[in-house]
Protein backbone atom coordinates (compact mmCIF):
# COMPACT_ATOMS: atom_id res chain seq x y z
CA UNK A 1 0.00 0.00 0.00
CA UNK A 2 3.18 1.96 0.53
CA UNK A 3 3.17 2.89 -3.39
CA UNK A 4 0.11 4.42 -3.28
CA UNK A 5 1.29 7.52 -1.23
CA UNK A 6 3.41 8.18 -4.53
CA UNK A 7 1.13 11.13 -5.99
CA UNK A 8 0.71 9.34 -9.56
CA UNK A 9 0.32 5.89 -8.21
CA UNK A 10 -2.45 7.43 -5.95
CA UNK A 11 -3.60 9.53 -9.13
CA UNK A 12 -4.39 6.68 -10.98
CA UNK A 13 -5.82 4.51 -8.25
CA UNK A 14 -8.37 6.96 -7.48
CA UNK A 15 -8.74 7.35 -11.29
CA UNK A 16 -10.05 3.74 -11.17
CA UNK A 17 -12.24 3.99 -7.62
CA UNK A 18 -14.35 6.81 -8.98
CA UNK A 19 -16.98 5.24 -11.09
CA UNK A 20 -17.06 2.62 -8.89
CA UNK A 21 -18.23 4.75 -5.99
CA UNK A 22 -19.82 7.20 -7.68
CA UNK A 23 -21.94 4.33 -9.07
CA UNK A 24 -22.34 2.81 -5.88
CA UNK A 25 -23.42 6.05 -4.33
CA UNK A 26 -26.48 6.49 -6.80
CA UNK A 27 -27.60 3.13 -6.10
CA UNK A 28 -27.52 3.59 -2.46
CA UNK A 29 -29.24 7.47 -2.28
CA UNK A 30 -31.86 6.22 -4.73
CA UNK A 31 -32.76 2.68 -1.85
CA UNK A 32 -32.55 5.20 1.03
CA UNK A 33 -34.32 7.93 -0.36
CA UNK A 34 -37.11 5.75 -1.88
CA UNK A 35 -37.05 4.02 1.48
CA UNK A 36 -37.36 6.42 3.63
CA UNK A 37 -39.97 8.55 2.04
CA UNK A 38 -42.50 6.26 0.26
CA UNK A 39 -41.44 2.99 2.99
CA UNK A 40 -40.83 4.10 6.16
CA UNK A 41 -43.90 4.81 8.39
CA UNK A 42 -44.59 7.90 9.54
CA UNK A 43 -43.60 8.38 13.40
CA UNK A 44 -46.48 7.94 16.10
CA UNK A 45 -45.53 11.36 17.73
CA UNK A 46 -43.40 13.51 15.15
CA UNK A 47 -45.39 12.07 12.32
CA UNK A 48 -44.25 12.55 8.47
CA UNK A 49 -41.64 14.83 9.77
CA UNK A 50 -40.06 12.32 10.98
CA UNK A 51 -38.81 12.02 7.64
CA UNK A 52 -36.36 14.77 7.86
CA UNK A 53 -34.24 12.36 9.66
CA UNK A 54 -32.96 10.50 6.93
CA UNK A 55 -31.01 13.52 5.57
CA UNK A 56 -30.22 15.28 9.07
CA UNK A 57 -28.82 12.67 11.17
CA UNK A 58 -26.37 10.86 8.51
CA UNK A 59 -25.29 14.48 7.27
CA UNK A 60 -24.43 15.06 11.46
CA UNK A 61 -22.60 11.91 11.70
CA UNK A 62 -20.77 13.07 8.53
CA UNK A 63 -19.92 16.32 9.54
CA UNK A 64 -18.14 14.80 12.34
CA UNK A 65 -16.77 11.83 10.78
CA UNK A 66 -14.87 13.64 8.29
CA UNK A 67 -13.69 16.11 10.62
CA UNK A 68 -12.07 13.32 12.62
CA UNK A 69 -10.36 12.17 9.30
CA UNK A 70 -9.17 15.39 8.88
CA UNK A 71 -7.64 15.64 12.18
CA UNK A 72 -6.04 12.35 11.98
CA UNK A 73 -4.47 13.47 8.40
CA UNK A 74 -3.16 16.40 10.31
CA UNK A 75 -1.39 14.31 12.43
CA UNK A 76 0.24 12.05 9.89
CA UNK A 77 0.98 15.12 7.76
CA UNK A 78 2.92 16.57 10.70
CA UNK A 79 4.25 13.40 11.95
CA UNK A 80 5.57 11.48 9.02
CA UNK A 81 5.40 14.96 6.23
CA UNK A 82 3.07 12.70 4.14
CA UNK A 83 1.96 15.05 1.43
CA UNK A 84 -0.97 13.00 0.44
CA UNK A 85 -2.03 13.51 4.19
CA UNK A 86 -2.10 17.31 3.56
CA UNK A 87 -3.63 17.02 0.35
CA UNK A 88 -6.56 14.92 2.03
CA UNK A 89 -6.95 17.47 5.18
CA UNK A 90 -7.51 20.22 2.21
CA UNK A 91 -9.41 18.08 0.22
CA UNK A 92 -12.38 17.17 2.80
CA UNK A 93 -12.55 20.67 4.40
CA UNK A 94 -15.24 21.85 2.25
CA UNK A 95 -17.25 18.97 2.24
CA UNK A 96 -17.37 18.56 5.91
CA UNK A 97 -18.28 21.91 6.16
CA UNK A 98 -21.11 21.18 3.34
CA UNK A 99 -22.33 18.48 5.65
CA UNK A 100 -22.25 20.41 8.71
CA UNK A 101 -24.46 23.23 7.22
CA UNK A 102 -26.93 20.22 5.91
CA UNK A 103 -26.87 18.86 9.25
CA UNK A 104 -27.68 22.59 10.74
CA UNK A 105 -30.34 23.03 8.35
CA UNK A 106 -31.95 20.58 8.10
CA UNK A 107 -32.18 19.84 12.09
CA UNK A 108 -33.92 23.79 12.22
CA UNK A 109 -36.36 22.39 9.71
CA UNK A 110 -36.86 19.26 12.26
CA UNK A 111 -36.88 21.69 14.93
CA UNK A 112 -39.72 24.17 14.32
CA UNK A 113 -42.80 21.56 14.00
CA UNK A 114 -40.96 19.86 17.16
CA UNK A 115 -39.50 22.49 19.37
CA UNK A 116 -41.69 25.39 18.00
CA UNK A 117 -38.45 27.52 17.12
CA UNK A 118 -35.63 27.35 14.26
CA UNK A 119 -33.18 27.81 16.45
CA UNK A 120 -32.19 27.24 20.32
CA UNK A 121 -29.03 27.71 21.84
CA UNK A 122 -29.05 23.98 23.01
CA UNK A 123 -25.41 22.36 23.90
CA UNK A 124 -25.62 20.05 20.47
CA UNK A 125 -26.95 22.67 18.59
CA UNK A 126 -24.37 25.07 19.60
CA UNK A 127 -21.22 22.38 19.48
CA UNK A 128 -22.80 21.78 15.53
CA UNK A 129 -22.16 25.59 15.20
CA UNK A 130 -18.96 25.74 16.56
CA UNK A 131 -17.62 22.75 14.10
CA UNK A 132 -18.96 25.02 11.04
CA UNK A 133 -16.69 27.58 12.58
CA UNK A 134 -13.63 25.07 12.95
CA UNK A 135 -14.31 23.95 9.32
CA UNK A 136 -14.71 27.59 8.40
CA UNK A 137 -11.15 28.37 10.07
CA UNK A 138 -9.15 25.68 8.46
CA UNK A 139 -10.41 26.69 5.27
CA UNK A 140 -9.58 30.06 5.86
CA UNK A 141 -5.92 29.03 7.07
CA UNK A 142 -5.04 27.21 4.15
CA UNK A 143 -6.23 29.94 1.53
CA UNK A 144 -4.15 32.75 3.43
CA UNK A 145 -0.80 31.25 3.98
CA UNK A 146 0.71 31.10 0.25
CA UNK A 147 3.35 28.09 0.93
CA UNK A 148 1.04 25.24 0.84
CA UNK A 149 3.58 23.19 2.97
CA UNK A 150 3.33 25.90 5.78
CA UNK A 151 -0.32 26.42 5.06
CA UNK A 152 -0.58 22.54 5.41
CA UNK A 153 0.51 22.33 9.06
CA UNK A 154 -1.02 25.01 10.41
CA UNK A 155 -4.55 23.59 9.70
CA UNK A 156 -3.52 20.56 11.17
CA UNK A 157 -2.68 22.41 14.37
CA UNK A 158 -6.32 23.87 14.27
CA UNK A 159 -7.30 20.54 13.33
CA UNK A 160 -6.19 18.61 16.39
CA UNK A 161 -6.84 21.15 18.57
CA UNK A 162 -10.27 21.39 17.14
CA UNK A 163 -11.16 17.64 17.25
CA UNK A 164 -11.76 17.85 21.26
CA UNK A 165 -15.11 19.41 19.84
CA UNK A 166 -16.03 16.32 18.75
CA UNK A 167 -16.77 14.37 22.18
CA UNK A 168 -18.41 17.29 23.37
CA UNK A 169 -20.75 16.94 20.36
CA UNK A 170 -21.67 13.60 20.66
CA UNK A 171 -22.20 13.08 24.65
CA UNK A 172 -23.66 16.75 25.02
CA UNK A 173 -27.09 14.76 25.08
CA UNK A 174 -25.67 13.41 28.22
CA UNK A 175 -23.82 15.94 30.05
CA UNK A 176 -26.25 18.70 29.71
CA UNK A 177 -30.11 18.90 30.01
CA UNK A 178 -31.04 19.48 26.14
CA UNK A 179 -34.13 19.65 23.78
CA UNK A 180 -31.87 17.33 21.88
CA UNK A 181 -32.95 13.45 21.77
CA UNK A 182 -30.53 11.26 23.20
CA UNK A 183 -28.67 8.72 20.62
CA UNK A 184 -31.02 6.38 19.22
CA UNK A 185 -29.22 4.37 17.13
CA UNK A 186 -25.37 4.53 18.54
CA UNK A 187 -26.23 3.72 22.20
CA UNK A 188 -24.75 1.13 23.92
CA UNK A 189 -27.85 -1.24 24.22
CA UNK A 190 -30.01 -2.10 21.31
CA UNK A 191 -31.02 0.85 19.32
CA UNK A 192 -34.39 1.94 19.79
CA UNK A 193 -35.42 2.82 16.57
CA UNK A 194 -38.13 1.09 14.55
CA UNK A 195 -36.79 -1.64 11.80
CA UNK A 196 -38.55 -0.15 8.91
CA UNK A 197 -36.77 3.43 10.22
CA UNK A 198 -33.12 2.16 10.63
CA UNK A 199 -32.89 0.34 8.06
CA UNK A 200 -33.09 3.51 5.46
CA UNK A 201 -31.68 5.75 7.64
CA UNK A 202 -28.04 3.08 7.55
CA UNK A 203 -28.49 2.75 3.95
CA UNK A 204 -28.36 6.61 3.59
CA UNK A 205 -25.28 6.95 6.69
CA UNK A 206 -23.60 4.77 4.02
CA UNK A 207 -24.75 6.55 0.89
CA UNK A 208 -23.40 9.78 2.46
CA UNK A 209 -19.84 8.08 3.12
CA UNK A 210 -19.31 6.75 -0.42
CA UNK A 211 -20.32 10.17 -1.57
CA UNK A 212 -17.67 11.73 0.48
CA UNK A 213 -15.23 9.03 -0.87
CA UNK A 214 -15.78 10.05 -4.19
CA UNK A 215 -15.98 13.43 -4.15
CA UNK A 216 -13.18 14.03 -1.83
CA UNK A 217 -11.02 11.37 -4.63
CA UNK A 218 -12.11 14.02 -7.16
CA UNK A 219 -10.85 17.14 -5.13
CA UNK A 220 -7.57 14.88 -4.41
CA UNK A 221 -6.58 14.34 -8.08
CA UNK A 222 -7.07 18.26 -8.74
CA UNK A 223 -5.08 19.02 -5.89
CA UNK A 224 -2.50 16.08 -6.75
CA UNK A 225 -2.50 17.86 -10.52
CA UNK A 226 -1.57 21.58 -8.83
CA UNK A 227 0.93 20.33 -6.58
CA UNK A 228 2.67 18.04 -9.26
CA UNK A 229 2.43 20.53 -11.76
CA UNK A 230 6.10 20.88 -12.40
CA UNK A 231 6.45 17.00 -12.63
CA UNK A 232 7.21 15.20 -16.01
CA UNK A 233 4.38 12.67 -14.99
CA UNK A 234 1.34 16.12 -14.64
CA UNK A 235 2.80 16.94 -17.72
CA UNK A 236 2.71 13.57 -19.94
CA UNK A 237 -1.02 13.11 -18.17
CA UNK A 238 -2.19 16.49 -19.49
CA UNK A 239 -0.56 15.80 -22.99
CA UNK A 240 -2.86 12.22 -22.45
CA UNK A 241 0.34 10.26 -22.68
CA UNK A 242 0.42 7.11 -20.94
Amino acid sequence: MYKYAAPKNFYDLAGILIPWLAGLTAILLATGLYLGLFVAPPDYQQGETVRIMFIHVPAAWMSMFIYVVMAGAGAAALSWQVKLSEILMTASAPIGASFTALALASGSLWGKPMWGTWWAWDARLTSELVLLFLYFGIMALQASIEDTRRAARAAAILALVGVVNIPIIHFSVEWWNTLHQPASVTKLSKPSIHIDILIPLLIMAVAFKTFFATVVLMRMRNLVLERERETQWVADTVEGKP
